[in-house]
């Protein structure tokens, strides 16, 4: 399991900080893997230590959830005992299980789940296979990002739109991924919110 925090770390979250609160936002998938959907920043919300150690234990518990895949990218906001569960999930078992694992935790007293279930789509499906493939199969990309337990890069896909959340160490490599998502046939958009490590 220290294998796959270490990956999911990687995927994404965000090391910024506000005056009273700091926001970490995941993917789970990322990292910012765990981030506020509205401006995909990869965020966590916490005003004092009691909150750090309930997002550390959120973070802990969405990290082992497993249908969480490189398609879904899941994200939390604590806000003193309440849990505010975020991000787009393909299956809909993943938003519950996630919900279920959050009400768990010791100190959690509320959890409000606004993870959104992605609708089925045969379409929106061949679009994941072929973003995955264009993504990891560049030998760069699949040498630096593949060969984790859950790949930093996270394929988020809806209506034919795709957006790209997680971490990568540097801006060659965001780069890279932005171009190999962009060349995939039938893709509306690409939306790059990909992080790089440390910045």
């Amino acid at each position: 399991m220290k294998n796959r925090d270490l990956n999911l770390e990687m995927s994404g979250i965000a090391r910024s900080f506000a005056s009273v609160n700091f926001l970490l936002v995941v993917a789970l998938i990322s990292t910012p893997l765990f981030a506020a959907k509205s401006d995909k920043s990869r965020a966590f919300e916490n005003g004092g230590l009691d909150e750090a150690a309930i997002a550390q234990k959120v973070r802990h518990e969405l990290l082992q959830l497993p249908y969480y895949g490189i398609f879904d990218d899941l994200a939390f906001r604590v806000n003193g005992d309440t849990v505010t569960l975020l991000g787009a999930v393909v299956n809909p078992v993943l938003k519950s299980d996630a919900e279920r694992a959050v009400k768990r935790i010791e100190g959690v007293g509320r959890v409000t789940n606004e993870i959104e279930v992605l609708p089925l789509s045969p379409n929106d499906d061949q679009i994941r296979m072929a973003e995955y493939k264009a993504i990891y199969g560049d030998p760069v990309l699949s040498t630096r990002y593949g060969y984790r337990a859950l790949p930093s890069i996270h394929i988020i896909v809806k209506n034919g739109n795709v957006t790209l959340v997680g971490v990568v160490v540097n801006e060659a490599d965001r780069n890279l991924v932005n171009i190999r998502a962009n060349a995939v046939p039938g893709v509306f958009s690409v939306t790059n919110n990909l992080q790089i490590e440390g910045a």
